[in-house]
């Protein structure tokens, strides 16, 4: 019909007309088409002790992964974090807890502040790390409490290094050790229980009797008493022995001012002389971001958290896949049999423990 009204030229004037208005309504239809919005970035709550620590880039990548803003609540030392934990129970300040270690582990369980959770990631953790069944606090890292010794302090004085904690109450080690209070400090928990373990409770206070009539040194915390009472490279000084990780000496090679050969410090790592601690993470009931809640913690027992571990916290990962750095595969001392004292018996026993001991040490 185009073809017989009008003429060739109009009728393709005429069409190249119809094309361009098409080409104009497509433009405007795209113009005003609306924009999905970004996905809102959510906010994960994970409360903490305060030695906590993460590398920019790991944490940066959870976050870039997940779409999602990590807020960290330090919250104290292990037990005054895990107090304001159960305090807050029926509203819990966060949506994870980390933390928790195997001194305190059956109080968080009784405590029930925690939502089960079997993590595919716990394929890849040894089973000796796995300490609570129900799988509502999954192994994140261990560490070894052990004494540490100035290699050279006990060589310039022809003194051998200990082999056992006995050694420790010998007129030749009087006033050579400091340790810290158990009432105030992990590690001085960890020591104590590592002494429960060797002499049991009938025994034990008469051990730390022994080591006072040595002239032990009782200090409040681990850094009181490695970087000031410590004659180690780290501190300046005058006790050589000192309670502290297996894992201080091949730091001591690392950071050291100057190159070094080999560690100037050594873990004593004899049957029983070290105390295990394990720290476990776990989603609080209540969780207000469950879904996020859950791939955190497949993230902090994945490969990438875990390898990230040794230098942050100077711990060492549970997975078995995970790969220390080659200074620790080389200096790095293994316990031969870490102490050990019972979850629920360290719950029962705790405060009786400690008050004895502070009664016996500290009066």
């Amino acid at each position: 019909m185009l073809a017989q009204i009008f003429s060739p030229r109009a009728s393709r004037l005429l069409m190249g007309g119809l094309i361009a208005l098409i080409l104009l309504a497509g433009c405007a239809t795209a113009k005003e088409a609306p924009v999905a919005p970004a996905a809102e970035v959510r906010t994960l709550r994970v409360m903490t002790h305060d030695s906590f620590a993460i590398s920019e880039g790991v944490l940066a990548a959870f976050e870039t992964e997940n779409n999602v803003k990590v807020q960290f609540l330090k919250s104290g030392d292990t037990g005054a974090t895990l107090n304001k934990a159960i305090l807050a129970k029926n509203n819990p300040l966060a949506d994870v807890l980390f933390g928790v270690d195997n001194t305190f582990l059956s109080r968080a369980l009784e405590e029930d502040i925690f939502d089960p959770y079997p993590s595919p990631l716990l394929a890849e953790i040894d089973d000796a790390f796995k300490l609570d069944a129900s799988q509502r606090a999954l192994p994140v890292d261990y560490g070894d409490v052990c004494l540490n010794y100035d290699k050279a302090f006990l060589a310039e004085r022809n003194l051998a290094p200990p082999t056992s904690l006995t050694d420790l109450t010998r007129p030749e080690y009087k006033s050579l050790l400091v340790v810290q209070n158990p009432a105030t400090s992990s590690p001085g928990l960890a020591f104590l229980l590592a002494t429960i373990a060797n002499f049991g409770e009938d025994g034990y206070l008469d051990y730390w009797k022994k080591l006072v009539a040595n002239d032990v040194l009782v200090v409040n915390g681990w850094e009181t008493a490695y970087y000031t009472e410590f004659s180690g490279s780290s501190g300046n000084g005058p006790r050589p022995i000192v309670v502290s990780y297996n894992s201080s000496p091949v730091f001591e090679l690392i950071y050291a001012e100057k190159e070094l050969q080999e560690p100037p410090t050594a873990a004593l790592v004899a049957p029983k002389t070290c105390f295990r601690q394990v720290e476990f993470v776990g989603i609080l009931k209540g969780a207000q971001q469950r879904q996020l809640a859950e791939k955190w913690v497949d993230f902090m027992l994945s490969k990438t958290f875990q390898e990230d571990v040794p230098m942050q916290m100077f711990v060492f990962p549970v997975n078995k896949n995970a790969r220390l750095d080659e200074v620790f595969v080389r200096y790095l001392q293994i316990p031969e049999q870490p102490a050990e004292v019972d979850p629920q018996l360290i719950t029962e026993k705790r405060a009786e423990w400690l008050n004895a001991w502070t009664e016996t040490v500290l009066r």
